[in-house]
């Protein structure tokens, strides 16, 4: 299903390696918790959950996660983010097939699904940790202004990622007029 038009731009988002963090030592731990999620323990960033929170003024967020729906069962509660965001579906089966994808660096498995939501026109940013060539291929021919922002497991949605997209879309709005 296609998203509504609305002035504000679409912001997906991945959960794993942006909001919940991997890959940081245990001294250097970043701000927020662990959580079982379905049995599996996640450290979920409050920073990230906090830079989330300040995007809502300026996109219409999308969870764009193999977590699919289960992001809107968990994370609102967990670290005070909007209730209710749609969620993509995947083709491919989520979990064996994402993780293999995933340690390879394969996002492109998410891209027919964001096309069938956001449409080729409608402005876009996509916040995830696994780009490869094809994403960015994908961005480059796309009909409406496309950002990809890659964040690092370890540290996922940090301040200068949050102040990139705040002023990408403060660009798009002047552009509007």
């Amino acid at each position: 299903m296609q998203a509504k038009e609305s002035p504000q731009p679409l912001l997906l988002i991945d959960i794993d390696g942006v909001i919940s963090l991997f890959g940081f030592s245990a001294g250097e731990r970043p701000e927020g918790a662990f959580h079982a999620i379905d049995g599996i323990p996640h450290f979920l960033s409050t920073a990230a959950a906090e830079n989330l929170l300040e995007l809502v003024s300026v996109f219409d967020l999308v969870w764009c996660s193999g977590w699919e729906e289960k992001a809107d069962e968990y994370l609102p509660h967990l670290l005070g983010l909007p209730k209710g965001l749609p969620c993509l579906s995947f083709e491919h089966p989520v979990g064996g097939g994402a993780t293999v994808a995933r340690a390879h660096g394969n996002a492109h498995w998410k891209i027919d699904a964001i096309d069938a939501h956001a449409g080729p026109e409608r402005p876009l940013a996509w916040i995830d940790d696994a780009f490869n060539d094809a994403c960015h291929e994908w961005a480059a021919a796309r009909a409406g202004p496309t950002l990809l922002v890659r964040t690092a497991p370890e540290t996922g949605l940090t301040r200068s990622e949050t102040v990139r997209l705040t002023e990408w879309a403060g660009s798009l709005a002047r552009a509007r007029g």
